[in-house]
Formats: C-alpha cells, structure tokens, sequence
C-alpha cells in the first residue's frame, strides 16, 4: 500500500520540474493524478509516462490565472477521477527584476500565475473536499517569501503572499477536514532556475554554482522537493496544517 493508495490529486505546474517529479511520485504512491497545464506535450508525456508504469493519470489543459479554466480543471478532476483529495498548487513563473526594471504587465503577470491561481483553484477545489469530508492542499512558495531577495521584487512579493494565503486558508477550512500547508523549495533543477540565468544574463554554471553555496553544498533535485510534498499529502502529516515547510538545503539557516 502506498502513502496516497485512493487518493486522487490535481497538480498544476505538472508538466516539468518540481509538478512533474510530483506526480511521478504521487502515482508510484498510488494516487490517481490529474495533471493541470498549459504545456500540452509535455503533459501528455508526464501521463504516458504514470501509465506505462500502471498508474492512474490524466492532463488537463488550462491556464491556471484564469477563472473558468480553473473551474474546469477542478470538475473534469473529479469527472474522470471520482473525485478531489490532494491540491497541489504548483504553478509559478519568475521575472528577475526590480521594481524600476519591471513593467505592470510583467507584474500582473507574476501575480496572476503565482497567486491568483492558488485562490482561484483552492476556490473550486474546496467546496469539493468539503462534501467529500476533507482534503490536503499543498501550495509552493519559495524562501524567497520568507526573506528578500536581489532583482526578485515581483516574485519575491507573489510568494510572500503565497505563504500568508496559505495560513489563511488553513484558519478558514481546518474545521472542514481541509489541511492547507506550503513548500519553500530552494533553487532546484528545474527549467525555470536556468531560464533565471538567461533573464540575469548569467552563464549556466556561473548562476548553478552561485546558487549551491549552500550548508548542504549542491542545489536541489525535485525529486527531493516531492517527498516533502508527498509528506504533506499523505496521512504522516494528518496534524499539520498552516505550516510552511522549508526545504532549501540549508540555505535559510544562517
């Protein structure tokens, strides 16, 4: 029996990096996923890929700032999987830049994926836990919503926010059976690190070995960041809630 045997999770952001290494895990534990994301193929391949080893998955297209896709995702979940137990708000974009550097839109944007899509989904997400008894909600932040960081002004301000929503989510529905808990991955593997290189027009291993100057002297694997979240997902944590959960090789430490 895996940690997540019957359950059944929507993950946005499940396309690549941290989403994906996420619902590999979540199948190997035996959820059925629903994989949430604009990015068609590499969704698709994240669902052959669950399948080929047995599991349970399907993809959902959506646009995760936008309210009627949102709604969507949620109620095609729950249509083709019976139901809704795990929310993993995983999606996120990063603009390096301050605040001078920085366009409204670019702001707008930042916010939208990073914050407006953890409401709009927990929104549509919740009241199908409700009926259900209970659920856990997982959202990423970062560390870098619990301290400040250089030429990050609109992410840094997204997921700040993104902690805070998180324990006002937990305040609002943990009578319900609903635990909402968040993830502050330091920098890890991912896509989205090298494209902050491209964006600071740094060289790869310039940027990657800046960023493992750390306690635990590397960046991180999403695979690592997963099991943290399968923690958070799976009834080990079924007194957890509110908590914001920082795995960062050390990086906060000192």
């Amino acid at each position: 029996m895996g940690a997540l045997t019957g359950k059944r999770a929507l993950i946005t952001g499940g396309a690549s990096g941290i989403g994906r290494a996420t619902a590999l895990l979540f199948a190997r534990e035996g959820a059925a996923v629903s994989i949430v994301d604009l990015d068609a193929g590499g969704g698709q391949a994240v669902v052959q890929a669950i399948q080929g080893d047995g599991g349970r998955a399907i993809y959902v297209r959506c646009d995760v700032s936008q309210p009627a896709d949102c709604e969507r995702a949620v109620r095609q979940t729950v249509g083709e999987l019976g139901g809704l137990d795990v929310l993993f708000n995983n999606a996120g974009i990063v603009r390096r830049a301050s605040v001078l550097e920085t366009s409204v839109e670019e702001w707008e944007r930042v916010m939208a994926v990073n914050v407006r899509s953890v409401f709009l989904m927990s929104k549509y997400a919740i009241p199908v836990m409700i009926e259900a008894g209970g659920g856990a909600i997982i959202n990423t932040a970062s560390g870098w919503g619990l301290v400040g960081g250089r030429q990050a002004a609109a992410y840094c301000a997204s997921k700040g926010a993104v902690v805070q929503l998180t324990r006002a989510l937990a305040l609002d529905h943990g009578a319900q059976g609903i635990r909402v808990n968040c993830i502050c991955p330091g920098d890890t593997d991912t896509p989205m690190l090298r494209d902050e290189a491209h964006q600071l027009g740094q060289a790869n291993e310039r940027f990657l070995a800046e960023a493992a100057q750390r306690p635990l002297g590397r960046i991180g694997a999403p695979e690592e960041i997963a099991q943290a979240v399968l923690y958070l997902a799976s009834d080990a944590a079924s007194f957890v809630t509110g908590t914001v959960l920082v795995v960062d090789g050390g990086g906060l430490a000192g």
